[in-house]
């Protein structure tokens, strides 16, 4: 899956999004665990009332790229990877985001792909504003 969309942003308003507790749960999933940013540390992110769970391992934290392995959770998910790189352009960043290692491009690959494609302009409008309206709650 490959995204990437414009952010009329500073890049540490995106960064803090992708990578705080408060950002994630802005735009993602209110029912998000995100200890302090730092490599190794695992996140949880629940999901219809906690009955579902996504554990992410961050594999690499810096400015320009966030990595993350999914070491838990249903379906084609675990295994797989979600990569953020930020990038300055005029007027604010370029974030390009990738969620590979899927198994198969089934319809659940298909459904995720779409909703990624959502939650992206739901962390642009976060980032730009500062309002949080997280998809999950």
């Amino acid at each position: 899956m490959l995204h990437g969309i414009e952010i009329a942003a500073e890049p540490k308003a995106v960064f803090d999004a992708i990578t705080t507790q408060k950002g994630l749960s802005s735009w993602w999933t209110s029912d998000s665990v995100v200890p302090k940013v730092q490599e190794k540390s695992v996140s949880e992110f629940g999901f219809e009332k906690h009955a579902v769970v996504f554990k992410m391992r961050s594999e690499k934290i810096s400015p320009k790229l966030v990595l993350w392995s999914c070491v838990d959770g249903p379906g084609e998910w675990k295994g797989t990877r979600l990569k953020w790189e930020i990038s300055k352009i005029k007027g604010g960043i370029e974030l390009r985001f990738t969620h590979s290692r899927w198994k198969g491009t089934g319809k659940y690959f298909r459904m995720c792909n779409s909703t990624w494609g959502d939650l992206m302009y739901r962390l642009k409008n976060y980032a730009e504003s500062g309002k949080a309206d997280p998809l999950f709650s």
